[in-house]
């Protein structure tokens, strides 16, 4: 006989365990403590199973009928319910330890011992102000082009444009690095110049390619002073 709401919430606690059956393989387990945990058992690969749905009044009878619908339809496609759930936890772990912060941080600490002490706080100063405020616990991958030019236009709009263009192509070192360690497939920061303000440059006098060689002939021929 199917459970009700009134009588799951009012079964009480006995000196064992015991369960309350609701069908499909469902019951409400009542331990003497009076917690209250949904469970499920199934056969997989010819083995009895049993597959945790949650704790009641956190996941309530319906939630409970819906997750072992849920698992049943896991079943029918052939899969292990148990399995593709701590696949799913894992996937979700893993999605916070991938997160453009925690790869940012890791990836500047990597770099640390080659910057100077000021150079190290200053990048990820600008990091935990323009940056990871945005991103919060988004996954590296989970920031797409135009998430990272609305990112960026935050920057932008302050008019702190040589800012803009040295956190774009810090963010991007963060993705290369995240790439090189299997985290990320493409870097998202790689066309936005095109799409944002470029601040303005000094020029000063340039080489061509095609005077170069001759440049690099005449400096090896000198023998004045560096100075001069």
């Amino acid at each position: 006989m199917a459970l009700t709401d009134v009588k799951v919430k009012t079964a009480k606690p006995k000196e064992k365990p015991y369960k309350l059956a609701d069908g499909g393989g469902m019951y409400l387990l009542i331990n003497a403590n009076g917690s209250k945990y949904w469970r499920m058992k199934y056969r997989f690969a010819g083995k009895e199973k049993m597959l945790s749905i949650g704790v009641y009044p956190d996941v309530s009878l319906a939630d409970a009928r819906e997750k072992r619908s849920e698992a049943r339809k896991i079943l029918a496609a052939g899969d292990d319910p148990g399995e593709t759930k701590k696949e799913k936890k894992i996937a979700q772990q893993m999605s916070l330890k991938n997160t453009f912060e925690a790869i940012a941080r890791e990836w500047h600490q990597t770099k640390a011992d080659r910057w100077s002490l000021r150079y190290r706080d200053e990048i990820i100063d600008t990091f935990e102000k323009d940056i990871f405020p945005y991103t919060r616990q988004c996954p590296i991958t989970g920031i797409n082009q135009m998430g990272w030019l609305e990112i960026l236009r935050h920057i932008e709009k302050r008019g702190a444009l040589e800012k803009m263009r040295k956190v774009r192509q810090r963010c991007g070192e963060v993705y290369r690095y995240a790439i090189i360690t299997g985290r990320a497939d493409y870097n998202p920061l790689a066309d936005l110049a095109t799409a944002l303000a470029t601040p303005k440059k000094t020029h000063f006098p340039f080489l061509t390619v095609e005077e170069l060689p001759y440049f690099l002939n005449d400096l090896a021929g000198y023998t004045g002073s560096v100075i001069t």
